[in-house]
């Protein structure tokens, strides 16, 4: 934190989050009933270059986002454009409460990668968070029932791809600036994605650039009002705040399109969230030998 601590203020700044991860996914849903995929991805990330570079600028120009890592953004951007990828792709197969309680393993995912390649500790916490996590996605998925819809499955595989992406962005943020996280993961994806749009490119109806222009907003500065958050109080304190977004997307799903979560869904999730919760519990700290 850099800045006074105020849990008000905090609370403000994830409701500016909540909100536009909301309208970004109901934004997401909408768009991708006109364009592909690719296309909404592409024109996502190059609208979010657009909406950067004033940033860039006033922070004294592109020399800011120079970076000796760039094989490092490479594939760190590059999991993540699948992964997100994955996430749109889901939002049309299955309902969008469900997308975005799946979405909440990626803390797990993420934990489990951090103590494999970054040296992490695995407290008795963080196991019992995965363990939680792994039940309360089989909970959901239900496998033994033969019930599998495939969008359950690309969510699982884009949580996933989203823990080994913030598990790289950990170690590219000992080094790299949250500009230039940003700047690259822009670049990266705009490039990978351009001739995948281009192959499948038509032009949508006008009424779906303004979901496609929404998209990009949200998706872009979501990010700020989540670093303003922790700017004024602690993760423990920030990061429960985001799981309202489980029971927020339902609602969104049930008011718009009339979806309705199964019992397994809301156990599923229930379980996710409180591994979650247990994820935030600090680590004792390692004892010190005495000085002999």
């Amino acid at each position: 934190m850099t800045k006074t601590p105020s849990k008000p203020k905090a609370a403000m700044w994830m409701a500016c989050w909540l909100s536009l991860m909301l309208v970004l996914t109901v934004a997401g849903r909408e768009g991708m009933r006109e364009l592909n995929v690719f296309q909404l991805m592409e024109v996502r990330s190059a609208l979010g270059l657009l909406l950067l570079c004033p940033l860039i600028l006033a922070q004294g120009g592109f020399h800011v986002v120079k970076t000796a890592r760039f094989a490092q953004h490479a594939a760190r951007n590059l999991i993540h454009y699948g992964a997100q990828l994955g996430w749109f792709f889901a939002l049309t197969l299955i309902p969008i409460g469900q997308v975005v309680a799946i979405e909440f393993t990626m803390p797990i995912w993420t934990a489990i990668l951090a103590a494999s390649f970054l040296g992490e500790r695995m407290t008795p916490w963080k196991v019992a968070a995965i363990v939680l996590g792994v039940v309360g996605v089989v909970v959901i998925v239900r496998p033994a029932m033969g019930a599998i819809n495939p969008g359950q499955l690309i969510a699982l595989g884009a949580a996933v791809g989203f823990g080994i992406s913030m598990a790289m962005l950990k170690s590219l943020t000992r080094t790299e600036s949250a500009l230039a996280v940003i700047f690259w993961m822009l670049v990266v994806q705009s490039i990978a994605g351009l001739f995948p749009a281009l192959y499948v490119w038509t032009w949508p109806p006008a009424h779906t650039w303004g979901y496609v222009a929404v998209v990009a907003v949200c998706g872009t500065f979501s990010h700020y009002f989540l670093a303003r958050a922790m700017q004024y109080a602690d993760a423990t304190v920030v990061v429960p705040m985001d799981f309202l977004r489980v029971p927020l997307t339902a609602a969104a799903g049930w008011l718009i399109y009339a979806e309705r979560l199964d019992m397994f869904t809301v156990l599923g999730a229930a379980l996710i969230l409180t591994g979650n919760l247990l994820n935030l519990k600090p680590a004792r700290p390692v004892p010190v030998p005495a000085p002999t």
